[in-house]
């Protein structure tokens, strides 16, 4: 039963953002950014550890749980190191995720070839 609501969950999200694409003139990069910090916001809001806790992997996967993770990070280093946390939180709590997409792009530019667009 919980595999159904994550999927309902993602599936929701992956429709609002493809409505967005569509009947906005919103990019994809700046939709992705909007995600990221929308899960910021709810997770600032105390919104988001109920929301995960509904959803499962559904709110978890998408960039909504990144935002989550940098939020999480940055409010830990604030707790431990002051305001230079603000800086440090994010880059401690989001660098393995960032490396690995860094390093499997690299990886998959290597091996494929694109094509430019005109």
């Amino acid at each position: 039963m919980d595999y159904i609501k994550a999927f309902l969950v993602g599936g929701i999200i992956c429709a609002l953002v493809q409505i967005l694409m569509e009947k906005t003139k919103m990019l994809p990069g700046r939709i992705m950014v909007l995600l990221v910090c929308s899960g910021v916001v709810l997770s600032f809001l105390g919104l988001y550890q109920p929301f995960q806790e509904f959803a499962g992997a559904g709110a978890s996967v998408p960039l909504l749980g990144f935002g989550n993770v940098l939020m999480k990070g940055v409010k830990e280093a604030v707790d431990t190191e002051g305001f230079l946390g603000v800086f440090m939180g994010g880059f401690k709590a989001g660098a393995v995720g960032c490396s690995g997409a860094l390093i499997l792009g690299y990886l998959a530019s290597l091996l494929t070839s694109s094509k430019m667009r005109k």
